[in-house]
């Protein structure tokens, strides 16, 4: 990956932001499934940003969370030595917040090559703030270098999660959340699973994990959080499966390590 792939994600990503943000307040709303929403925002940004993208890189290919493109192709997945890059692409990462005019939303182009996500790019467009990384090459925010907080203690630090849709009272994940929230400082649900893993690798959250999210939700959040130094790994601490990310990410070993440690509920 070069930086002719990451200003082609740039460039995709701000015309994805721009629809979301000219349709903030006239979207049309309609449910996926019980309590997953999407909206005509959702469907306009991804056109604008796979239209930029395969503009660009015609034989590459698209995974996008909406429009039924949600599975890359077999030859992506068996990791095959002539398979294509594959854009991994949510155009609306926290839906439930843009619908309830919350922050805590981002467009987010991922690409994966060569058996791993090498390119994430998450734009924030109510801050304009926007986070990239190449793989090997650091992470940065608005073009500053950024880095995980480094933090070891788990009682001072500061944690996210991520719940699945329509959860209910007896989900592991709600253990898990208990068994965390008595351990932490504090703990959020903040929404994003993109600006969950960029506020991990900007040292804003000190870890944050998730097991009901999908590839395109996490594929730029991998490389940003990666290539500020943080630690990611399944959640059970196995290596990462980036098509079947239930991970657990952390600004040091240590913390990362006592998080898998909790969450082993």
């Amino acid at each position: 990956m070069d930086q002719h792939h990451l200003d082609v994600a740039i460039l995709a990503a701000r015309a994805g932001a721009t629809e979301l943000m000219s349709r903030r307040d006239k979207f049309v709303v309609s449910e996926k499934a019980p309590k997953d929403l999407v909206t005509d925002a959702d469907l306009a940004s991804q056109k604008a940003v796979r239209d930029i993208l395969e503009n660009s890189f015609p034989s590459y290919a698209f995974v996008g969370e909406e429009e039924g493109e949600n599975d890359p192709p077999t030859e992506v997945l068996r990791g095959d030595a002539d398979a294509p890059p594959c854009w991994v692409v949510d155009p609306l990462d926290g839906t439930i917040n843009y619908v309830h005019r919350l922050q805590s939303f981002a467009v987010s182009i991922g690409l994966y090559a060569g058996g791993k996500m090498r390119l994430g790019v998450i734009l924030d467009p109510t801050t304009d703030e926007l986070f990239t990384a190449i793989d090997g090459a650091g992470a940065f925010c608005n073009g500053q270098p950024i880095s995980a907080s480094g933090q070891n203690e788990i009682s001072d630090s500061l944690i996210a999660c991520s719940f699945p849709a329509g959860i209910k009272a007896d989900h592991p994940e709600v253990g898990r959340f208990v068994t965390v929230l008595e351990q932490c400082r504090s703990l959020r649900r903040l929404g994003s699973c993109a600006l969950n893993m960029c506020y991990v690798a900007s040292g804003r959250l000190d870890g944050y994990w998730a097991t009901a999210v999908s590839s395109w939700d996490s594929a730029a959040g991998i490389v940003i959080a990666r290539e500020a130094g943080a630690t990611i790994t399944a959640h059970d601490g196995n290596p990462l499966n980036d098509w079947n990310p239930k991970f657990v990410v952390a600004g040091s070993a240590t913390l990362h390590q006592t998080m898998v440690d909790l969450l082993a509920v």
